[in-house]
């Protein structure tokens, strides 16, 4: 790899970029290249793209045909984040089981009775309201957002932000009568309907879960099938 591309991908990682490197070693060539759906993406050929957002989609590199001829192609992802709304029962059994699957979670909730240290262990807290706390955190395409609090004047204001950006999910606990009232709040704040379409509530993949251990496997499973590709 060139010194210029090392410089180029350094620099990605700390914006949270994904990059890829792709390799023909028939003809002994590389080139560093953005997501194709980033800046700079839209211009690459159709087959070179479909390639790549498989390989990053999947998170994982390996040879590929690309227009006939044979690459390898290294895949660069930003680390996989989770940013729960909510320091309840349900983000304690979530949290254990977001770790085992390569995330870093970050708990956010104003509420220090329930966000604080005794439950929560070496977790990353932040007591801050969310409009305030998530304007220090990047809410990108390798983020799952998740909004549990279940409290309108805590959960409201961190969807907009969710809504205003690019997490590959979004999630957030209630019955469909309470996401009914959501829909209508939020609309009033001017969210279109395309954007709401996008906040998977109720919460979780449907498994009949009772409890919050059972409701933070069927989210963790939810999470995993739009991270995949498969959520619907």
């Amino acid at each position: 790899m060139k010194l210029s591309d090392i410089e180029t991908l350094n620099a990605a990682v700390r914006a949270r970029r994904p990059m890829a490197l792709v390799t023909w070693p028939a003809a002994g060539r590389q080139e560093l290249l953005p997501h194709p759906d980033q800046p700079g993406g839209d211009a690459l050929p159709a087959g070179l793209a479909e390639v790549l957002r498989e390989r990053f989609r999947i998170d994982r590199s390996g040879m590929s045909e690309i227009a006939g001829e044979e690459a390898f192609v290294r895949v660069f992802n930003p680390s996989l984040q989770m940013i729960i709304i909510g320091a309840v029962h349900i983000a304690q059994a979530l949290i254990p089981m977001s770790k085992a699957l390569g995330y870093a979670p970050t708990v956010i909730d104003p509420r220090t009775a329930f966000n604080n240290e005794e439950r929560f262990v070496s977790v990353p807290r932040d007591t801050r309201w969310p409009d305030e706390a998530l304007a220090d955190l990047a809410i990108d395409a390798r983020t799952a957002f998740i909004a549990l609090t279940h409290d309108p004047k805590i959960d409201d204001p961190a969807l907009e932000i969710a809504l205003a950006g690019n997490p590959f999910y979004i999630g957030a606990l209630g019955s469909r009568r309470t996401h009914a009232s959501r829909v209508e709040r939020l609309t009033a704040k001017g969210i279109g309907e395309d954007q709401l379409a996008r906040i998977h509530a109720p919460i979780g993949l449907d498994i009949g879960a009772v409890g919050a251990p059972e409701i933070a496997v069927s989210i963790i499973a939810e999470v995993t099938a739009a991270l995949r590709g498969k959520g619907g």
